[in-house]
């Protein structure tokens, strides 16, 4: 089993728990993309991606970006829900308690008062006692007017895919309509 099968149930439950929402589809929320490199939902919202990544709303109604044929980042959009803006200790938190089946190592913490971003490397915990292949990963959230973005990597994305993830996420922002 590849280390992207180990790590895409932590990864999801992790992006879930970020809001605490329910279910993680919920109606209209997530950006939809623009053909110029960036994302832009029917609110304006802007996600910056670095030149040669694409994006794509998938079946599941996130939005995913990455490198043509790989998306590496995930974004969902919790409209109305910016007061709910975890602190990076808390995503630190809700990351190892429901990552039991890994071992989870706290690389970066980055916060201000509209983002906390972090990355960690998650490695599978084997049932023969020994750890899998350790794989870099960004789990964060993002401010916007009274929205909230989390952000999260795919399994499979390579640590200079976690950077850039991380400044797209840092980034987002509301894009002011153009005059007609």
């Amino acid at each position: 089993m590849g280390r992207g099968a180990h790590l895409a149930p932590a990864l999801a439950l992790a992006l879930c728990l970020l809001s605490g929402c329910k279910g993680c589809n919920e109606e209209g929320a997530s950006p939809a993309t623009s053909s110029e490199g960036s994302a832009s939902g029917r609110s304006g919202v802007k996600v910056p991606l670095p030149d040669g990544w694409s994006a794509q709303v998938a079946p599941d109604d996130s939005f995913q970006a990455g490198p043509p044929g790989r998306p590496v980042l995930r974004v969902d959009l919790r409209r109305g829900q910016g007061a709910q803006l975890p602190k990076v200790d808390e995503l630190a938190e809700r990351v190892r308690a429901e990552s039991k089946s890994m071992e989870v190592s706290l690389d970066q913490e980055e916060s201000s008062d509209t983002y906390s971003l972090l990355r960690v490397t998650l490695t599978p915990k084997l049932g023969d006692g020994g750890l899998g292949t350790p794989a870099p990963a960004l789990l964060g959230a993002r401010r916007v007017g009274q929205d909230l973005f989390l952000c999260a990597t795919l399994p499979g994305a390579s640590g200079e895919d976690v950077l850039l993830a991380t400044e797209a996420c840092r980034t987002i922002e509301i894009q002011t309509a153009a005059p007609r």
